[in-house]
């Protein structure tokens, strides 16, 4: 799962127009920090300030370009970037690493969890696919998910 969470916080970073192949020596250096494989999948960097403090001093050492920065500083204090901050904010942690992450921030009746129909997204634990196919047949919606609004990408 770690690699599409990853790819999950990515995103956030393309949306924005940001050239994240620059990323790759900031999240090299990561992996070799934390020893693991998927850094960007694991809470520490983002949750607590030490590890925004080793994102910070890697993003510095790599000259990683302001529009692709994990953590920023605002008024001294280290933050969560805009991007990152969505990502975080879709994401349920355990034991420090991703669980179950929301494809859709603003949509949090849909998620994804590994241990749940192989990580496909789902609303109570009905696969998405199946509802879009119901709804475009022309089938009315459960009562549960017409206050659902969904984002123009999806």
């Amino acid at each position: 799962m770690g690699e599409f969470v990853e790819t999950r916080l990515l995103a956030e970073y393309r949306e924005q127009g940001a050239a994240i192949l620059h990323m790759r020596p900031a999240v090299e250096r990561l992996r070799e920090e934390l020893n693991t494989r998927y850094p960007l999948a694991t809470a520490w960097p983002f949750l607590e300030v030490e590890g925004r403090e080793l994102v910070q001093r890697i993003q510095a050492d790599v000259g990683l370009q302001s529009s692709l920065q994990l953590v920023i500083v605002r008024s001294g204090q280290l933050l969560l970037a805009p991007e990152a901050d969505r990502y975080v904010r879709s994401a349920e942690y355990e034991e420090g690493s991703v669980v179950r992450l929301r494809p859709f921030a603003e949509v949090p009746q849909v998620f994804m969890d590994s241990l749940r129909r192989s990580g496909h997204p789902t609303v109570r634990a009905v696969p998405t696919d199946v509802i879009a196919e119901q709804f475009r047949a022309g089938t009315p919606l459960c009562r549960s998910l017409p206050t659902m609004t969904f984002p123009r990408s999806m």
